[in-house]
């Protein structure tokens, strides 16, 4: 008598199987019958055996992680088995997917077609457009001031900015000294009274506090009433001005 032989589907893992099971048996991937879908896959494991097919083992810790869930399931509380069957949830959702993707790329790629790579072409760096003269001379003076702009200006751009005569204190003080030598009383204005710039006017005060700081003049009065006059160095008896 012959012996009947079946023909196996051939699954890429446990995850292809428990879709196949649950396409087959109509179940519903979202809410999964834990009870049913480990029966079926048992029969599958067992029909497996009797091919004498070699069973990875990810099938047989599938099987465990089924029985494991069915065995939490009857306990009271079954919010570890919940937990556990949603997850198998999602990765039987993720992996439907993932088919459905390779599928729809299989029919737009084909391995059988050979592209080589592309040619390197020189590139036409050649202008071929055509313009209107009253186009092109604006666009060509336009471009000159550009290229005028990049031009460094000359030393003389900046003379009025960066440049400034320099005076010296020390030859500001010689000319507050003599002013007052003689025992001479003068308004503090009055030392500002020959100064051309602004280097001047800050030379000359920086001289009168230099010569308050080393005692040699005095300021009496406030505000616009101030004078000076030398405290030492004067050879005649110092007299107010008139």
């Amino acid at each position: 008598m012959e012996k009947i032989s079946y023909k196996l589907d051939v699954f890429e893992g446990p995850l292809d199987l428990l879709l196949h099971l649950i396409e087959k048996n109509k179940l519903n991937i979202y809410d999964i019958q834990i009870s049913e879908l480990l029966e079926q896959y048992m029969k599958q494991i067992e029909l497996m055996q009797q091919q004498d097919l070699e069973i990875a083992g990810e099938f047989l810790a599938m099987a465990s992680k089924l029985v494991q869930i069915k065995s939490s399931m009857l306990l009271p509380k079954h919010e570890e088995a919940e937990e556990m069957r949603r997850e198998l949830s999602g990765q039987l959702i993720e992996y439907q997917k993932c088919k459905m993707v390779a599928k729809m790329l299989s029919q737009s790629i084909s391995f059988d077609s050979f592209c080589r790579e592309p040619m390197k072409i020189k590139a036409d760096m050649k202008y071929k457009r055509s313009h209107e003269p009253d186009y092109l001379i604006p666009a060509y003076l336009a471009a000159v001031g550009r290229g005028k702009a990049k031009i460094p200006p000359p030393k003389e751009a900046f003379s009025g900015i960066v440049t400034h005569r320099i005076v010296s204190v020390s030859s500001k003080i010689i000319g507050v000294m003599r002013k007052l030598w003689g025992g001479k009383i003068l308004p503090y204005s009055a030392m500002f009274e020959d100064a051309s710039d602004k280097s001047e006017l800050v030379a000359t005060f920086l001289a009168i506090l230099e010569l308050i700081k080393g005692k040699r003049v005095r300021v009496d009065g406030d505000g616009e009433d101030q004078e000076l006059k030398l405290i030492s160095g004067g050879g005649k008896h110092w007299k107010k001005e008139n």
